[in-house]
């Protein structure tokens, strides 16, 4: 956390801790410039489903906009509010999940907890919980929750990536991320974005949309978008932003390859190296040369979900440095020889299909031993398909090899 958390989280609550006790007066309350409120659909202008809420929950709405609306949220669903406020995303997260599922509210201001909770209570909403803390340090465990949403709570965070992180973390594998937030354009001037920032209410500071992207991706997500709204201030704007945690097998989680997975993920590229049909390499390149070969946003690992033992990997580098081939990566994917036949392969290559895709690259592309026919049929599953065989293209071993050119061209990226 940046050395100022502390004291921008001490601010944050005694703010809206005075909003939360406006609320319980009966009082509208709100954060930002009156224009601006109106203009960027701020607070309960962005709802048209709240007729049966409470209307303390409706009063104390100080969001930019309807991330329920996106979520897409199914009936036995467990969802988490990230800064829930009065709770008026909460109850409606509720009432969509209905009985058998359960809506959380996270927030770190204990006025706004006791606003939510009697809102709940009025509104007879049983299937909730509101819970103090940050959103920096969710008190939830791993894999737990099957979609987040937030409602302009993320730009007030002095250590947005944590919040993501934190997102992802507590993600079940396939989890989906819908938030409405504040963005900023990229370029915009510093003074600018800062008066605009004020008159919204964003003190902490917005991020432009190029770093939200860029923080999802760094997070782990695998597939993220972000969708303006409505014109919020000049430079910033009102945005919906969903985001997708790769899918997995049970009980494994695929997340992003850090420096601290190098020993076991060397060990898994011997392993694969030694039973011979894997690359005309026969040594695992060390972990600076693994690290710098390959691309930061495109190298992920699947772990088991309960000791974190790295099961496989799959990475991507560039082909060339030439602009033409900015779309273009080759790839290689392993497994542990002690956990193949468990879906570990198949769910690696997709996750790296999917970042690849929304990072607007075009082709993956790769070479396999003929011999290696697991490989062929998992890569084909995959959507790969067979460009040619280059034959007795090198020595391995102290023999000729061919190599089967595979390539997977991608139906959304690169298509104009």
């Amino acid at each position: 956390m940046p050395e100022d958390a502390d004291k921008v989280r001490a601010t944050i609550v005694e703010r809206y801790g005075r909003l939360a006790r406006t609320a319980q007066a009966q009082l509208q309350i709100v954060d930002c410039g009156p224009q601006q409120f109106n203009d960027g659909g701020f607070g309960a202008a962005a709802y048209s489903d709240t007729g049966e809420l409470p209307e303390g929950a409706v009063r104390a709405s100080l969001g930019c906009g309807n991330p329920v609306a996106v979520a897409d949220l199914q009936p036995g669903e467990t969802v988490l509010d990230l800064g829930s406020g009065g709770g008026i995303d909460v109850l409606l997260s509720a009432r969509r999940v209905g009985p058998t599922g359960k809506a959380y509210g996270l927030d770190a201001t204990p006025d706004m907890i006791t606003l939510a909770r009697a809102n709940a209570a009025e509104a007879g909403v049983n299937n909730v919980e509101f819970l103090h803390g940050h959103i920096e340090d969710i008190p939830l465990p791993d894999a737990g929750i099957d979609v987040i949403i937030s409602n302009c709570v993320i730009n007030l965070s002095a250590d947005k990536p944590r919040v993501l992180a934190e997102a992802f973390r507590v993600l079940k594998p396939g989890g989906r991320l819908g938030i409405s937030d504040v963005i900023a354009d990229d370029g915009l001037d510093p003074a600018q974005r800062a008066e605009a920032e004020q008159l919204v209410g964003c003190t902490i500071g917005t991020l432009a949309e190029s770093e939200y992207l860029s923080l999802l991706a760094a997070a782990g997500f695998t597939t993220y978008t972000i969708t303006r709204t409505q014109a919020a201030a000049d430079g910033l704007h009102s945005a919906i932003i969903q985001a997708t945690k790769p899918a997995a097998p049970p009980e494994i989680n695929i997340r992003p390859m850090t420096a601290g997975d190098a020993r076991q993920i060397l060990d898994i590229y011997q392993a694969g190296l030694d039973s011979g049909n894997a690359s005309f390499e026969t040594t695992a390149p060390t972990w600076e040369a693994f690290d710098a070969a390959k691309l930061p946003l495109h190298r992920h690992v699947a772990v088991e979900a309960l000791t974190g033992q790295v099961l496989g990997w799959v990475a991507a580098s560039a082909i060339s440095d030439r602009c033409v081939y900015a779309g273009v990566v080759e790839h290689s994917v392993y497994v542990h020889p002690d956990h193949g036949g468990r879906g570990i392969a198949t769910a690696l290559l997709k996750a790296l299909v999917q970042s690849t895709e929304t990072a607007g690259i075009w082709t993956i592309q790769s070479g396999i031993f003929p011999e290696n026919t697991g490989s062929l049929r998992l890569h084909e599953k995959a959507g790969f398909c067979i460009i040619g065989t280059r034959q007795r293209i090198g020595r391995h071993r102290d023999r000729w090899r061919d190599v089967v050119f595979i390539e997977r061209r991608s139906t959304i990226a690169g298509t104009e």
